[in-house]
């Protein structure tokens, strides 16, 4: 979603897996009954890996995930590969990783990124809405169907009189800040509209 650097970013890692699990479940639903399902088989074996490699150094020691191997620090960006199927909802650094977010980014039901500094949050930038979204999408995900929409409302309704989202949202201010409109805010949007009217 970021990589503000070169370096192995714990969230792209574990997308790549997300992406292995996708295709293999393609494969297996769009193969005849008694197909070889081998190619499946070998996209889950490296998905497995991949997520293997990347807890053996970029698990945080609280158990959550961190955003690289030198830089343990929480980031909203983390919640994504378990909203892809990288990971269970219900896995302990799953779990772990959205009480971090919802614990040093989280600020009146809006979420930052990361923490640039040791500033207030808000000092450094605006709450991403995407952000947001994609903890209405975790929330769903665990069956948590009222926490989801609150969080779905409560960034939803930071649009601008159009109906237009903007990339950040300043909480303090009640304004829009960054890009506007950001496609990848609407996409999200729309994404936790469909997921949230379906039964978690």
């Amino acid at each position: 979603m970021w990589e503000l650097h070169d370096d192995r970013w714990t969230h792209s890692r574990l997308v790549c897996a997300a992406g292995l699990r996708a295709l293999a479940a393609s494969a297996l639903a769009a193969s005849a009954p008694g197909a070889d399902s081998g190619r499946a088989a070998r996209w889950e074996a490296l998905a497995d890996r991949i997520v293997a490699d990347t807890a053996a150094d970029s698990l945080h020691p609280t158990g959550r995930w961190q955003r690289t191997p030198t830089d343990r620090a929480v980031d909203a960006a983390l919640l994504l590969p378990a909203v892809r199927g990288a990971l269970p909802a219900d896995d302990p650094r799953t779990t772990a990783t959205l009480r971090a977010v919802r614990t040093d980014l989280v600020q009146d039901h809006y979420v930052y990124r990361f923490r640039h500094d040791r500033r207030p949050l808000e000092d450094a930038e605006g709450a991403f809405l995407l952000c947001g979204f994609v903890m209405a999408l975790a929330e769903h995900q665990r069956g948590k169907l009222v926490e989801a929409v609150r969080w779905y409302e409560r960034n939803r309704a930071a649009c601008g009189p159009a109906g237009l989202d903007a990339e950040e949202f300043d909480v303090a201010q009640r304004q829009l800040r960054g890009n506007l409109p950001q496609a990848f805010v609407h996409a999200l949007l729309l994404e936790a509209a469909v997921r949230l009217a379906e039964p978690s």
